[in-house]
């Protein structure tokens, strides 16, 4: 049995490597991943002929609930996107709380939005109607509505799943709380949307930035297109500014999105055809659907008796893959073949949609390899047995670790995944009850959002698309990203304390 302080240096050299290979090298996360755990185990002292049994036991445990999730999570969110059903959600909301709450209105369109599509892909479909409500409002840039969108969004993307980092840990930490965290992860986005649009309001809407030319310049257009008539209803016309398919495209060094003609209201164009745009109401209810049915057995399972027959038929229809199941097939109809698509051209938009997923999953997976190294060599209760003898909580020590991962390599999946493998020992032999255990799970993706910067690829994406420089950046996303997260934090502790 090798000493606490060995397989410490052993998990100190397995995180330095692996930063040093994903942020260096530029290795993808995927085979880091494994590389390390491969090293880790034979350092640890697993028999060679053991390594591999034991990464493919580790990618096969996290990969079972991770694969369903994620998929069906992308393949939902896919068809919501394609067929309009953001823009609609955005345009509607401004209709119902008026011109002179257009801020509010984006800003809860964009949480009902993160909640099924991935974040870059959410932010990306907002961005025209990001630039046309702030010129609207009389914004004299678009960060002041964007960047508040960006921040809640990503939060979402953290702690609410389908999305991977959150699911992943959730598996390793309780996979039968899925549910629960989801109810919570929710319920903590509510105060945190308050938050970031008061912040966002006083920080960001009093500074004036310089923005990109070519950002500006699209500010400009987009202001005068008929989408800024968004928030009475009106558009009677062609608009400029349409967001591209972020399946298809994503940001890179230089790059922004351009204008191109789109139908006219009620319309969205797709592989040369004009089909329908869904009513705000069927989006909207089609991403409450999965919710409401999870939040049935989760309440079902603390009303019945266990094993009784209305726990298990609640328990059944309120499993996330079912729930996602259930959402992803009334999607492909309701907003699909009711709305002009083609079985053909849905099938097409549902594969998509698992193209950029199935590299999620796959770092995902990996994650699970390298926890399931840190767990069965015994680095992982040396490493969180060591912070918990020096005092560290285990609610800290969760987001602490979390912290560190993301703010040395960026990717918050990975930090993610890397936190939950560090004190999943910890937290299994505790005698932690579920809603202790989900607070956990919640502040480790507290911890993997907290000072994001220049290595998340989330920074990227907001101040690409809103045209700031990377100071203003750091004034902006970074400065909120935190706010939220130790604000969040505060929240799960006052929680801990009564729980």
């Amino acid at each position: 049995m090798m000493s606490p302080f060995l397989l410490l240096g052993i998990a100190v050299a397995a995180i330095a490597i692996l930063l040093f290979t994903v942020i260096a090298l530029k290795w993808p996360a995927y085979v880091s991943l494994l590389v390390v755990s491969v090293l880790t185990a034979l350092a640890a002292g697993v028999a060679i002929q053991d390594v591999v049994p034991l990464m493919i036991e580790g990618m096969g445990g996290t990969l079972g609930s991770v694969a369903l999730l994620v998929g069906l999570g992308a393949m939902l969110g896919g068809i919501i996107e394609k067929t309009g059903g953001a823009e609609v959600i955005a345009q509607r909301a401004a209709e119902v709380l008026g011109e002179k709450r257009l801020a509010q209105a984006l800003l809860i369109a964009s949480g009902l939005v993160a909640i099924p599509i991935f974040f870059d892909v959410a932010f990306i479909i907002l961005v025209p109607i990001i630039f046309a409500f702030a010129k609207a409002a009389g914004h004299r840039a678009p960060i002041a509505i964007g960047m508040p969108v960006a921040v809640l969004m990503v939060f979402i993307h953290n702690t609410v799943p389908p999305h991977p980092g959150v699911v992943g840990s959730t598996t390793l930490l309780g996979q039968d709380l899925m549910g629960l965290v989801t109810l919570l992860g929710i319920a903590l986005a509510i105060p945190m949307g308050v938050l970031v649009h008061v912040v966002g309001t006083k920080v960001i809407g009093s500074r004036a930035f310089s923005l990109d030319p070519e950002i500006s310049q699209k500010y400009a257009i987009a202001g005068a297109a008929s989408v800024c008539a968004a928030g009475s209803g009106a558009s009677g016309g062609r608009t400029t500014g349409s967001a591209p398919s972020a399946l298809d495209t994503a940001p890179t060094d230089g790059e922004v999105l351009t204008d191109r003609e789109v139908p006219t209201d009620g319309e969205v164009r797709a592989d040369g055809e004009t089909h329908r745009r869904p009513p705000a109401t069927l989006v909207i209810a089609l991403i409450l659907l999965p919710i409401v049915m999870i939040a049935c057995g989760t309440v079902g399972t603390l009303v019945f008796p266990d094993g009784s027959s209305a726990a298990n038929m609640l328990s059944f229809i309120g499993a996330p893959a079912f729930a996602l199941l259930v959402a992803t097939l009334i999607a492909m109809y309701l907003l699909g073949v009711m709305h002009g698509w083609g079985r053909q051209q849905i099938s097409e938009v549902m594969d998509g949609a698992l193209g950029p997923a199935a590299i999620v999953i796959l770092v995902t997976g990996a994650g699970g390899v390298f926890a399931k190294v840190l767990t069965e060599t015994g680095v992982g209760d040396a490493v969180s047995g060591l912070l918990l003898d020096a005092g560290v909580p285990i609610l800290l020590l969760a987001f602490l670790v979390a912290l560190v991962f993301k703010v040395a390599q960026g990717s918050g999946t990975v930090a993610t995944l890397s936190a939950a493998g560090i004190i999943q020992s910890t937290v299994l032999a505790g005698d932690y009850s579920s809603l202790q255990v989900a607070l956990i799970i919640l502040a480790i993706g507290l911890g993997s959002l907290t000072l994001s910067h220049i290595n998340d690829s989330g920074f990227w994406i907001a101040t690409k698309f809103l045209g700031l420089s990377v100071a203003d950046g750091l004034r902006t996303w970074t400065v909120l990203t935190t706010v939220l997260g130790v604000s969040a934090m505060v929240i799960l502790s006052l929680v801990w304390l009564i729980a």
